[in-house]
């Protein structure tokens, strides 16, 4: 793509400046990428993020631990049964009322049809 010869890391990097590209590695702990029914834990990734003209793009490089939400929200909870009334957070609770504009049963309730996803919960008390 770029020639015949050896990879030159300097003159790459002189490249992409000049095409407005700046790629920064980051140091990163954790990387957690939630999805509608599971989560993928990076815990030892490398994480870059490439600028190209005030785009920002995230490459993440590592093997992954695969959740399940519904053993996520147990362990953030300390809860054995993640479908438990106390296995939904308080602060998602509040943060349902308030949006939707009901009490706090209401959303609660609202949050347990929705097997505690919040979003879900205020989009049910909007119809």
């Amino acid at each position: 793509m770029f020639g015949g010869g050896g990879f030159d890391s300097r003159k790459m990097q002189q490249m992409m400046k000049q095409m407005g590209i700046d790629i920064d590695e980051l140091d990163v702990e954790e990387v957690v990428i939630r999805m509608a029914d599971e989560e993928l834990v990076f815990t030892d990734a490398e994480v870059q993020r490439m600028d190209a003209q005030g785009q920002e793009t995230y490459n993440i490089v590592g093997s992954p631990e695969r959740r399940d939400r519904g053993d996520a929200a147990a362990l953030e909870t300390g809860e054995e049964d993640a479908g438990s009334d106390d296995a939904i957070p308080q602060e998602d609770i509040e943060m349902v009322a308030e949006r939707a504009g009901v009490s706090e049963d209401e959303a609660r309730e609202a949050l347990e049809a929705a097997n505690g996803m919040p979003l879900d919960a205020i989009q049910q008390l909007s119809e």
